[in-house]
This record gives structure tokens, C-alpha cells and sequence, in this order.
């Protein structure tokens, strides 16, 4: 495989259904993320992604969409990208956030409604992750990371420029591993005076907060910066006066979405065993902010990931069970909870589901979307659901190839019930497969748009093979009994939830025995560097951002807590699980061609990881291909190298996975 691909047929087919997708040029919104109600009800503002050139990453603007018609405006217009936009508790302006000072250092802006002119407030020293307004409407609260901090995996796990990178070439990086510049913080921006004041004790890394009350905020916060100790945040309400902390609750896992009552009485968050930061689904917790009691909610089996207060005693929240996206609410008074829509076909883009509530009850709205349906804007009333706007941009007809999207059930040898998703493309079976793993591995597979792969698994489908998607035990929506399973066992049992989901494709008739590739990123990267070692069915193998020695992602990701915690051991022991669950280790019994793909500046899985499997399978002259993205983290997210990923990954299996 050559080194530039430009001028192939595969770059050139990529970059036609990347164009068709995103309409660049036109003006068009083709896809839409955190969407915002209005006071009244009656419109929504949400960050649509605009496409000017297939080139670097997406921009998004600020855009609004009256509820009633459908109309749809775009409000901002850059340069760079406007996001996370939330109307003020009067309705008459709109915070949002935007990096068009400089690209990445996002900062606080406020949109006035009437005028539509977007004002910049004073600048923070760092960049601005996230923002809430005060339930009087006269602060906004600012969740401010350092320059240098890294961001999440989800985010692609880079750091973010320092602002002295202006250092003379020679001039080493020095690391303590406890730098100031990787601090995250709490800044309250005074509307009356646009003036900025840091809240909290200096000796707090605040991960994530939200208003309790107007004069305190409920924070998951850890002592240190460092990435890797989210896993170990605890809950703390802290006086924005004075800024004095007191622990409120400390976890068994760990800790996201907190969310209180306007009056602050009730604090409300989410307890789950996660891999990742921004990626918590699980049990729903309240605290009664006075006495400090925490009940644990029963909600019947719904894997927690959003909350939000809509008075002082109904909680909307939102999830994932099985196969269904739900959404409900809780009443702490009567201790009730109401489930007031679920759908097994109809789902949000992002990691879990979001919504933003209308009125004082179970409405809502969300973006909307499932594998053959394009982002919409819909609204929920009466748990009903109902297409507001649809971002559909003539791409449907590209669809044509995908037969069928199936659910599945299988039983894995120790008679777990194991579940995922089938994409059947036109033709008949059996058909060449790629089993594609998911992330995590506390995460799952739900219909998104496409599964959210993109366009390289429409190129598949286009060329007969079917995309196997499952949720093996330690996925989310099962609840945290089925997610526990992966702890201590990474790498374990859950090798067998995929290989008898491949036998129980065979066995129907559906996958061909002698046709089955593989692929995954971050911890599908892992197993799918994991299963060619422990099986040789594989025809070819795509392991994306894998961490394939657990030894050294302890000693070089930047979160070394997750293999800590998966895998219940320490990289001293000799002989134990870092040892016997590395695929590393096993390289030697590896016979399937081997595609390694990795980001240059991935924090998380660092490119290290990938090399090292590429030379031990290269020691062994198995075939194998090093990739590694000199501009990507944690996935390959920008254009044109999503273009080069794309062609390549169906190269691979186009030249490895027979179809005669």
C-alpha cells in the first residue's frame, strides 16, 4: 500500500461521500450537537456543523430553529467554530462558546437575540470547556481548563497549546507531572459588571460543575490535574463567596452530570464504572444538599447519561436500556419515577443521549437520528415523538446498498446474553463480515447515523460485506452489574462474547466462516489487536489507537488509573494480568494481516503502542502496515486524513477478505 493516495480510486470515492455528507460549500447544516430549549417553549438553539472545504476539522455555527415550522437560522458566523450555545433564564440572549480569537482557545460570547450581534466578553487565562448559567440569570458559570491541558479521549485526547510554546527550539519539555498549566477551574462571569472572579480552593482540580443555588456550585473534583485522577473525583459543594469546599459524597466508581435543583436543595449525579471522561452511564444518585443523605434511584435498569432540573421537585433525565434510548422523570418528594418515552429505533449522535427539557414536566427536545436516518431536530411531547427539522442533505439515495439493520442476541459460552447490531448489505448470504468493536470498553453501539463509523463502512456495504457491531459485557446500557463484568477481566471473558457472536453469525447463515475481518479504535483497537492473537479465523485485521502492552499504556498514556482498574492489577507483578493480557505478549501466535493505525499526538493510546505490535508481528514476518497520522489524537477525526483512513481500511480487507 502506498504511502500517498491521493490519486486512487478509493481516495477519490472517500472524498466524493464525504462531500456528498457534508455539502461543503453549500451552506448547509448537515449535522447538529447540544441543543438548547427557550424559556417559552417555542425554539431551540443548537451548534450546526457547516462544511466550507473538506479540510482540517469541522466548523460549527450557532443555530436556531422555531419548533412550530421547522424554520432554521444560522445566528454566528465565526471564523473557526461557535458551540455549546444555552438561552439565559429570560430568553433575550444566548452564551455560547467560541474560538475565533484563536483556534482552540474557546471563550465566553454572548448573542443578543434582538440585535442578533454576538459580544465577546473579557478573556480567561485558558479555554473555556463548558458554561451554566445561574438560575437568576445574573452569572455564568465557566468551566476553565489551563493552556496545555490534555483533552479528553473523546475530544481526541491532544493537549491543548501552551500559551509560552514560543520557546526556542533547543529548550527541553519538562514534566512533574503536576503542572500548574493543567489545571481546570471555576471562573463566575458577573453579568452586571462583566466582570470574572475564580471560585474554589486552589488545591482543586474541578472537572465538572453546575449551579446549586445561586451562590454555590456542586463540582467533581480530585486534588490533582492529572488525567488519569478523574477516575478517583470526588463530589464537593463549594460557596462561591467564599470559596470554601466540603466533600458531599465520595464513590465506589466514578462521578459525572451533576445537576441541582434551582433553590439547590436536591444535588443530583451519575455513579458508573467508566473508561473514559465524558463518557458516564449508570446509576442515578440524589443528595439532599442540607443533611447530606444520598438515595440511590431505581430506574429500572436505564443506564443514566444526562440530567436536568426542570423545577425544584421534577428531575428529567435520560438514557440508554438494551436496545432502547429512554427518557424519564424523578420526583424526590414522592420518590417517583415516570418513564415517559423509549424508542429501540430512534437515538441521539454523541457518546450518550442528550436532550434539553420543555416546560415543567417530560417534553423535550433532541437531535434525533438512527442508522438510515440523518440528524433531525424533533421535540418530544406526551412521550410522543415528533421530526421538526430534518438535516438531511440529499444523502439518503447512498443508503441504497444497506439492505437491512438487524438486532441481535447470542448466548456466549457461560450463558451471558449478549446483544448487538447487524448491517446487511444487498445480495445473498453468507456474506464476507467485518466485526467492528467499540470503544471503551463501558460504551456500546445504538443506531446513530451509519453507527457514527462514517463513510468507510458504506464503502464496505457498497462491496457486499456486512458490518457487525456487539455490546459484550462491560458495555453500558445493561446496567452496572453487566458493565462491572469487564473489571478486573479486560481481556478476559469477553473475548468469547465476540467470538460466539461470529459462530452464531455462521451458524445463521449470515457470515461467511472463511470471509471475517476485524476492526475497532481505543479499546476495539486493543481487542482487535487482542483476538487475532487468540484466534486465526481473522482474514484481516484494522486495529485503530490500540493499547496493545498494558505495562507501558500504565506507564505513557496520560490515564494510567483506566488499566488500573480494568484490569485489578499492578505492572509489578510479574506474570499477572499486565502480562497475560496484553496482545503483545502473544504476538507470536498471530497469522492475520495486520493494518496499524495511530495518531502522532495521542495521549491516550499512544502511537508507541501500535509500533510496537507492528514490529513484534513484522519480527515474525507476518504481513503487516504501520499508519501513523502526524496531525491526530485519539481516532482520526480531520480532513483529508479521514480520507486516507477511509480508503485505506477498505483497501485492507478489499485485498485480504476474499470474495471469491
Amino acid at each position: 500500500m502506498k504511502a500517498d493516495l491521493r490519486d486512487s480510486e478509493l481516495f477519490e470515492e472517500a472524498t466524493q461521500l464525504y462531500s456528498a455528507a457534508r455539502q461543503p460549500g453549500t451552506g448547509r447544516i448537515t449535522d447538529a450537537i447540544e441543543v438548547s430549549t427557550s424559556p417559552d417553549g417555542k425554539s431551540v438553539v443548537f451548534a450546526g456543523m457547516m462544511t466550507d472545504a473538506l479540510e482540517g476539522a469541522q466548523k460549527t455555527r450557532i443555530c436556531l430553529t422555531d419548533l412550530a415550522d421547522g424554520d432554521t437560522k444560522v445566528l454566528t458566523f465565526g471564523p473557526n467554530s461557535d458551540r455549546l450555545p444555552k438561552f439565559a433564564p429570560n430568553g433575550r440572549s444566548v452564551a455560547f462558546l467560541s474560538d475565533r480569537h484563536k483556534a482552540g482557545d474557546f471563550q465566553l460570547y454572548l448573542l443578543d437575540l434582538d440585535t442578533g450581534a454576538a459580544r465577546e466578553t473579557p478573556r480567561v487565562d485558558g479555554w473555556v470547556e463548558y458554561l451554566n448559567w445561574s438560575p437568576d440569570g445574573a452569572c455564568i458559570l465557566l468551566g476553565v481548563a489551563g493552556h496545555g491541558a490534555d483533552r479528553s479521549s473523546g475530544q481526541g485526547a491532544v493537549a491543548s497549546k501552551r500559551t509560552d510554546d514560543a520557546q526556542p527550539s533547543w529548550m527541553p519539555d519538562v514534566q512533574t507531572g503536576d503542572e500548574a498549566f493543567r489545571r481546570r477551574i471555576i471562573v463566575i462571569y458577573e453579568l452586571k459588571d462583566g466582570s470574572l472572579r475564580k471560585t474554589g480552593p486552589d488545591d482543586l482540580n474541578i472537572w465538572e460543575a453546575g449551579w446549586c443555588g445561586n451562590h454555590a456550585i456542586a463540582a467533581i473534583a480530585s486534588r490533582g490535574a492529572g488525567e488519569g485522577l478523574w477516575y478517583g473525583a470526588q463530589l464537593h459543594l463549594i460557596n462561591i463567596d467564599s470559596g470554601i469546599a466540603k466533600q458531599v459524597y465520595k464513590p465506589r466508581d466514578q462521578l459525572g452530570w451533576p445537576a441541582c435543583s434551582p433553590s439547590g436543595k436536591w444535588i443530583a449525579f451519575v455513579e458508573a464504572v467508566c473508561s473514559d471522561r465524558g463518557a458516564v452511564a449508570g446509576d442515578l444518585r440524589i443528595v439532599d444538599a442540607h443533611s447530606g443523605a444520598v438515595r440511590n434511584i431505581d430506574t429500572r435498569q436505564i443506564d443514566v447519561s444526562h440530567l436536568e432540573w426542570r423545577s425544584d421537585g421534577v428531575l428529567l433525565f435520560a438514557g440508554h436500556r438494551a436496545f432502547e434510548t429512554v427518557t424519564a422523570l424523578y420526583e424526590p418528594n414522592a420518590d417517583l419515577c415516570e418513564e415517559i418515552w423509549a424508542s429501540d429505533e430512534i437515538t441521539t449522535g454523541g457518546l450518550y443521549i442528550k436532550v434539553s427539557g420543555l416546560g415543567d414536566r417530560g417534553d423535550c427536545a433532541l437531535i434525533g437520528e438512527n442508522f438510515m436516518t440523518a440528524p433531525e431536530i424533533a421535540v418530544i411531547r406526551d412521550g410522543r415523538y415528533r421530526v421538526v427539522k430534518s438535516l438531511e442533505a440529499a444523502f439518503v439515495d447512498q443508503l441504497e446498498c444497506l439492505a437491512s439493520v438487524e438486532t441481535l442476541s447470542w448466548t456466549a459460552p457461560d450463558g451471558l446474553e449478549i446483544h448487538g447490531y447487524l448491517l446487511k448489505p444487498k445480495g445473498a448470504a453468507p456474506f464476507p463480515t467485518i466485526l467492528h468493536i467499540h470503544g471503551g470498553p463501558v460504551w456500546h453501539w445504538r443506531p446513530t447515523w451509519l453507527g457514527r463509523a462514517g463513510i468507510p463502512f458504506l464503502m464496505l456495504l457498497k462491496r457486499g460485506y456486512a458490518i457487525f457491531y456487539p455490546n459484550p459485557r462491560g458495555s453500558s446500557g445493561r446496567g452496572q452489574d453487566f458493565a462491572r463484568r469487564i473489571v478486573g477481566d479486560m481481556n478476559g471473558t469477553e473475548t468469547f462474547d465476540f467470538l460466539s457472536g461470529l459462530d452464531a453469525l455462521v451458524e445463521r447463515g449470515i457470515a461467511d466462516a472463511d470471509r471475517i475481518g476485524i476492526t475497532g479504535g481505543s479499546y476495539g483497537g486493543n481487542m482487535t489487536c487482542w483476538l487475532v492473537t487468540q484466534d486465526n479465523r481473522f482474514a484481516a485485521a484494522v486495529p485503530v489507537c490500540p493499547h496493545t502492552n498494558q505495562v507501558t499504556t500504565r506507564l505513557m498514556s496520560n490515564i494510567p488509573h483506566f488499566v488500573d482498574i480494568m484490569l485489578q492489577d499492578e505492572f509489578t507483578n510479574t506474570g499477572g494480568k499486565y502480562y497475560t493480557r496484553s496482545p503483545i505478549t502473544f504476538a507470536n501466535n498471530v497469522t492475520t494481516p495486520t493494518l496499524n493505525i495511530a495518531g502522532a499526538l495521542d495521549k491516550c493510546t499512544p502511537p508507541e503502542e501500535a509500533i510496537q505490535f507492528h514490529n513484534a508481528l513484522s519480527l515474525r514476518d507476518v504481513e503487516s502496515l504501520l499508519v501513523i497520522y502526524p496531525n491526530e489524537g485519539h481516532g482520526v477525526r480531520n480532513f483529508p486524513a479521514i480520507m486516507d483512513y477511509s480508503a485505506r481500511l477498505v483497501g485492507w480487507f478489499e485485498d485480504h477478505v476474499k470474495h471469491d
